[in-house]
């Protein structure tokens, strides 16, 4: 059993993660803006001043970093786009100093996206090798992977994050609004491919990658069936046992409404999970209805 330490511990997937990596009897520690009280162990950062408790890392056998600002959580100003950028390019630095004299650190597991190969309306489909795109997020995600590989004399394992499925929080939750108030509808023409996983498969994934050796590099955390927006409109509809009865929201509504953040909901991308299921990885959630099923009637 490892030691491990958690950065940005707080969000949907930190909590879920500290929860499952318990079970499995790993020793669990977070580093974060503020000191939290409780069981688990917590210590403290300060990314734009450039410090963190040296307590931190003492023992610690792996980092699983999730630090960043959230990307849909306010409008895309040019502030804003500025802080999710720096908040991911600065937490990376400061963690890979901080690791530069560490011996018990042996793996680093850093959160990316598959923002990397940026969103369109078309049925290409991406692998690890696939080339970055030209889009605001497309270029953060390039930059804080170039931060991730400057960490030295560690096993470094990034993994492109897709659209995460829970009923806490995130993408699902946001979905399931409209649809329980009966004015749900699929966003722009619908068409748009949306690389899932089921939050509990995304935990795993990261579990494994702090555990398997062989692990290292990039790899895309997604499930292993890209849905269209409107199939998984209709399906999250067909499990809340609700109907549809709005057509299609326009992509210059959104654009409208949520500005250039828009690019991301009528647009999207197919992301292959082959290789982290040729790594031996075993979906526990495969299918977008069994996910469904699992998440909204427990």
């Amino acid at each position: 059993m490892s030691k491990i330490l958690i950065t940005g511990a707080s969000g949907l997937v930190g909590t879920r993660l500290t929860e499952m990596l318990l079970q499995q009897g790993h020793e669990v520690s977070h580093l974060g803006r503020s000191k939290k009280t409780g069981k688990i162990p917590s210590f403290m950062w300060d990314v734009n001043r450039g410090v963190m408790d040296e307590e931190a890392l003492i023992g610690v056998d792996a980092v699983i970093h999730l630090a960043g600002a959230g990307v849909a959580d306010q409008r895309w100003t040019e502030k804003r786009k500025n802080e999710i950028l720096e908040s991911r390019i600065k937490s990376t630095a400061l963690l890979a100093r901080s690791l530069e004299k560490n011996k018990s650190v042996q793996a680093v597991v850093s959160a990316s996206a598959i923002g990397y190969y940026g969103f369109e309306l078309s049925d290409n489909v991406f692998t690890e090798e696939s080339k970055p795109g030209n889009d605001f997020l497309a270029s953060v995600v390039k930059s804080w992977e170039e931060e991730v590989n400057k960490i030295r004399d560690k096993r470094v394992v990034k993994l492109r994050i897709g659209i995460v499925l829970s009923e806490k929080g995130g993408a699902l939750q946001e979905m399931m609004k409209p649809i329980r108030w009966g004015v749900g509808a699929p966003l722009g023409t619908g068409k748009q491919y949306m690389s899932w996983i089921h939050l509990d498969d995304l935990c795993s994934m990261f579990m494994k990658a702090v555990e398997d050796k062989t692990m290292h590099g990039v790899y895309n955390a997604t499930g292993p069936d890209a849905v269209t927006n409107n199939e998984l409109t209709t399906a999250i509809a067909k499990t809340l046992h609700k109907s549809l009865w709005l057509p299609a929201i326009p992509a210059f509504f959104l654009n409208i409404l949520i500005g250039e953040m828009a690019d991301i909901v009528v647009n999207g991308s197919i992301v292959s999970s082959n290789k982290i299921q040729q790594s031996g990885f075993k979906f526990q959630f495969p299918t977008l209805e069994g996910s469904l099923t699992n998440l909204l009637k427990r």
